[in-house]
């Protein structure tokens, strides 16, 4: 029986799934996979038992990418999974940008005594908005998230213009035809009245919207992030608030520098928060996972290529190795002189690594351990698993 820790309350379908297959959830022994949502593993010492981690949720930069890739140990995410929750909420922060809500709420919460409701209905100019009719929603990544944003936009009437480096044909078909595709991000900014970021962090968008970005909007122009903390530069965002360069900045992660700001909301990262995302990516997560540990199918990898082909043999070797020549002879090679046959295989790379998974009909009793060892010592592998088809 294979182990799985877990952390951060995982929803109880996903952990449901687990243990329906059999599965035991944070038993004694050293796990075989992790299952999180928040957790940062940068403080954690992850055993050399673990095979794969897996984010409930699309941000992942609270796992040790790096460290994990070199170890051969896939990383998993559920893109997708709360993509219509922070969809919902990037719409809410969309209408307090347009309307100041927050201010009006608490502007009402600290009217007391008297004639009430003369008292509020003198003083509500203050709280007057602008309407998102007409006025133009740029788009920063059409994926999961910022491809629901803009279709959604466009029932309040509004100009949308989008930009996505990684548009592939995916990405056009979830996005309505009347959003113009803007072909820098630079276009983007200059054209919009809101613009709202749905990118992953990684080291190349950190700070992504920084001070020369935030330069290029426009003066009345409102700022949302909802995607990940450190895509915007707060530091600089503050700063075009108060030279009256940037209207108003709402976002999901608190930060120091944005507290106590009278044109910054923020909310505590529930962007992902509601029951259905999170029974929803929970779901994706231990799906992906057990698919791993089972048949050596890898979906939805932040680290390693995918490779989701059929169990229909009685073995498979999965081999992960650095993207480097000649490792696909060497592999096949090891596995030629033990005498075995390799019914299919299949080889993917991305970055600096891939993966070869090679499907076998026969495997002698007593060579299990014999060729995993041989796969193992090839220069450049850097984990080997071997999986039997249950069926």
């Amino acid at each position: 029986m294979m182990n799985i820790k877990t952390y951060n309350a995982i929803s109880h379908t996903g952990l449901d799934y687990l243990k329906d297959h059999g599965y035991e959830i944070n038993g004694d022994q050293d796990p075989d996979g992790l299952l999180l949502r928040s957790q940062d593993l940068h403080k954690e010492q992850i055993p050399n038992s673990v095979k794969a981690v897996v984010r409930a949720g699309a941000g992942f930069n609270n796992i040790p990418v790096t460290d994990l890739s070199k170890r051969g140990i896939p990383v998993f995410n559920t893109p997708g999974g709360n993509a219509n929750a922070v969809k919902e909420l990037t719409v809410a922060a969309l209408i307090m940008a347009a309307r100041p809500i927050v201010g009006a709420i608490n502007f009402s919460n600290q009217v007391r005594g008297g004639d009430v409701s003369l008292r509020t209905e003198a003083n509500k100019g203050g709280y007057r908005g602008t309407e998102l009719y007409e006025k133009t929603l740029g788009v920063i990544g059409l994926g999961n998230v910022g491809s629901k944003v803009a279709n959604i936009a466009l029932a309040f009437g509004m100009k949308v213009i989008g930009y996505d480096p990684g548009l592939n044909a995916n990405t056009a078909w979830r996005v309505d035809r009347h959003i113009t595709h803007a072909k820098s991000v630079d276009e983007v900014l200059q054209q919009s009245d809101f613009v709202t970021v749905h990118i992953p962090y990684t080291k190349e968008n950190h700070h992504f919207i920084d001070a020369t970005k935030l330069a290029e909007m426009k003066t009345n122009a409102a700022l949302i992030n909802f995607s990940r903390g450190g895509i915007v530069d707060d530091e600089a965002a503050v700063k075009a608030l108060n030279a009256d360069k940037l209207r108003m900045f709402i976002t999901d992660f608190s930060s120091d520098v944005l507290f106590d700001h009278d044109k910054v909301i923020i909310t505590p990262h529930i962007g992902g928060s509601t029951v259905e995302a999170e029974d929803t990516s929970a779901l994706m997560a231990a799906k992906q996972l057990d698919n791993y540990l089972t048949s050596g199918n890898i979906v939805n990898s932040v680290n390693y290529p995918d490779i989701n082909e059929p169990f229909t043999t009685k073995y498979r070797l999965g081999v992960l190795h650095n993207n480097v020549p000649n490792m696909i002879g060497q592999i096949t090679k090891v596995v030629g002189e033990l005498d075995l046959n390799i019914e299919e295989l299949s080889n993917r790379a991305v970055g600096d690594y891939a993966y070869t998974l090679l499907a076998l009909n026969q495997l002698p009793l007593g060579q299990e351990d014999n060729i995993v060892d041989n796969l193992a010592a090839i220069e450049n592998v850097l984990n080997v698993e071997l999986y039997q088809n249950k069926d």
